[in-house]
């Protein structure tokens, strides 16, 4: 009887030498340097959207779900949002910055985005 013995090559796995894991945060100089490439590209939503990741650290999905009536209140960005996280269900605050609000208006404006009508406040009768 004659055993066969298979000799295979060692296997290298696809992970070997790479970082796993999470990644680290961009660095600041890297935010800007995205920032100013944005703008030399004359990309208006890209980098109303960019700076709208930066301010809120919200997820992707609840990032693509703003509406405009999420940061406007009335005829402005407001300077506070708070937005419902789709995966957990809590309501999220964050503050939007003076550069992100005219990169979001400048946008909304470019776009012709509507803008939340405020309603009148209804008049109790007596």
């Amino acid at each position: 009887m004659d055993a066969t013995t298979v000799v295979s090559a060692a296997r290298v796995p696809w992970n070997k030498g790479k970082l796993t894991g999470q990644k680290p945060p961009l660095k600041l100089k890297e935010i800007w340097a995205i920032r100013i490439r944005l703008q030399l590209a004359a990309r208006t939503r890209d980098l109303a959207m960019f700076n709208l990741a930066i301010d809120s650290k919200l997820r992707a999905c609840d990032l693509t779900k703003l509406r405009v009536r999420d940061i406007c209140l009335g005829q402005r960005v407001a300077s506070r949002a708070t937005v419902m996280r789709q995966k957990t269900q809590r309501p999220v605050q964050f503050e939007i910055t003076e550069l992100t609000r005219d990169s979001a208006e400048a946008w909304i404006k470019l776009a012709r985005l509507s803008r939340p009508q405020v309603p009148p406040h209804p008049r109790l009768s007596i």
